[in-house]
């Protein structure tokens, strides 16, 4: 998920009592590890209670989606993040593991009927890796923990708005 350049910074939603679980790959763990902390704290500034993230580590980005999955499936949890990067290489292994992990998080979505955010990196080098994994504190430029974080609490808030009865006027025009 990438901000829209043209949008500028857009303002955190609230949603207190969110309960979200992370499924993080220890491949690149030091980037894995950074997008989960920015996305905790995006999480806590956005409501989210000390104990409400549940975190389990995978062995990498190909495993995410079944781990995922499981957790979805807990009554306990309202959204999934998942964290992972697959670098390219001299091979097309890249290009099948962010394939399968691309797939299996979109089944599991679908499946489960709950967020399942993409927050796996596909990058060409561990330098464009870093530019969007850390937060700019940490020498970063994207932070996509954050970005993650942010897709998490607005899709919840776009579900809980196709739960509500219709309003007399639509909320936007064709």
């Amino acid at each position: 998920m990438a901000l829209d350049p043209n949008s500028g910074e857009r303002a955190r939603l609230q949603r207190p009592g969110i309960r979200v679980g992370a499924v993080v790959s220890r491949f690149h763990e030091d980037l894995t590890g950074a997008m989960l902390r920015s996305a905790e704290a995006e999480l806590r500034e956005s409501g989210m209670g000390e104990d409400d993230l549940h975190v389990v580590w995978a062995p990498g980005a190909f495993e995410l989606p079944l781990i995922a999955r499981r957790l979805a499936r807990r009554k306990d949890i309202d959204a999934v993040m998942c964290f992972g990067l697959v670098l390219t290489g001299e091979t097309t292994h890249d290009h099948w593991v962010s394939m399968g992990a691309t797939q299996g998080l979109q089944l599991a979505m679908m499946e489960t009927g709950k967020p399942i955010l993409f927050g796996v990196l596909t990058c060409q080098t561990l330098e464009q890796a870093r530019s969007r994994a850390l937060p700019e504190s940490e020498g970063g430029k994207e932070d996509k923990g954050r970005e993650v974080a942010r897709a998490a609490i607005a899709s919840l808030v776009a579900l809980d708005e196709c739960d509500q009865r219709p309003n007399e006027k639509p909320r936007m025009g064709f």
